[in-house]
């Protein structure tokens, strides 16, 4: 009950973080410099959670290490076809004010679809020949239809997001962190995205001539696919029987939409952006160290050697364990080398005896 409650304090904050970044453009001038520093801070701290955080702890719930990486990579597999068909993660078209220019003209290099931090860049005066073709594609496809397939789109990727949150707060809990701190990492990374994503929307709405009534309401229900994607999660590993190896299937999983989103977010700005590097490396570098001081907190740790045990308290911690709910125990399961070991250990002494 405890991890439930926790799930849906984060939930909670994160609905609020989603609708307050759909105001955001209303309250703060969103310059291009400024977003790209977010997103790069923002993709720092999920690329440290999915390395540091969430991949080393699926290993703990899952023994092979090839369905580990197989499951992280259809994790990145299934949000690249995501950000590919719903082009939900184009945060630099955003109509933003542009505060640098970019220093030599890179028209030749601007992708043709609108879709990425080029439409950004062509804001600068740079690769004029593309807004014709923009203008273009702007009435073969009503911008009415174009919030909807971003909506459909960014709210399959806030399921994921759920379904990481979940997943972490469960399985932190499980490995003994403090119930406050559990899932801390996971939390942070995706309430400080939530509104990047909201901002998106709510922009092509307001682009389209939608009321600030009507985005408010597109982006409440956005954002409540935060919190049906974790209900979905934990409910079905602690109520409808889908076993403990789910968790570490679903932390892999989230690694890879992790690592996917900050990819996405960081590689187009590596080709594109020529100005501000340094404060944009800096950014991605202090969400590392953030990752890093987060998995530092008590209960984050991974190193195996914490958790060796000699056989016998292994079978012990198991028995009792059993009897209890996932939210009070910690997987305790016994390798074969250690029931391998224990058998040997006990036919070599008894075979002493005379």
């Amino acid at each position: 009950m405890l991890i439930a409650w926790l799930l849906t304090a984060y939930c909670v904050l994160i609905v609020a973080a989603s609708v307050g970044g759909g105001w955001l453009p209303t309250f703060v001038r969103m310059t291009h410099l400024r977003t790209q520093l977010l997103m790069s801070f923002v993709a720092g701290l999920m690329l440290g959670i999915a390395t540091l955080h969430l991949l080393p702890h699926s290993f703990e719930w899952i023994e092979s290490t090839s369905q580990v990486g197989a499951s992280m990579l259809v994790g990145v597999l299934l949000m690249f076809v995501l950000l590919r068909v719903f082009h939900v993660h184009s945060h630099g078209e955003l109509p933003v004010a542009i505060d640098a220019p970019l220093p030599r003209d890179s028209g030749s290099r601007l992708p043709i679809a609108a879709g990425g931090p080029a439409a950004a860049h062509a804001g600068c005066g740079h690769g004029g020949g593309h807004s014709e073709h923009d203008h273009a594609h702007d009435h073969a496809h009503p911008r009415s239809l174009n919030w909807i397939g971003m909506f459909f789109g960014l709210g399959l990727h806030t399921v994921m997001d759920g379904v990481a949150l979940g997943a972490s707060v469960t399985a932190d809990a499980g490995h003994g962190a403090w119930l406050g701190l559990a899932g801390l990492g996971t939390f942070l990374a995706v309430a400080l995205h939530k509104p990047l994503d909201a901002f998106a929307i709510g922009s092509v709405m307001a682009s389209g001539g939608w009321s600030p009534t009507q985005r408010a309401l597109v982006n409440l229900a956005f954002s409540l696919c935060c919190p049906l994607g974790a209900a979905i999660f934990y409910l079905g590993v602690t109520h409808w029987g889908l076993g403990e190896s789910v968790l570490g299937y679903g932390l892999a999983l989230s690694a890879g939409f992790f690592i996917c989103i900050a990819l996405a977010d960081l590689l187009p700005e590596v080709q594109f952006h020529d100005h501000d590097r340094f404060k944009l490396t800096t950014a991605l570098a202090l969400g590392i160290l953030l990752a890093i001081g987060i998995e530092s907190l008590p209960g984050h740790s991974h190193n195996h050697d914490e958790h060796e045990h000699e056989p016998a308290a292994h079978e012990h911690a198991q028995a009792s364990s059993a009897r209890l709910p996932l939210e009070e125990r910690i997987r305790v399961t016994p390798t074969a080398a250690d029931r391998a070991l224990s058998v040997g250990g006990s036919s070599a002494l008894d075979s002493a005896v005379p």
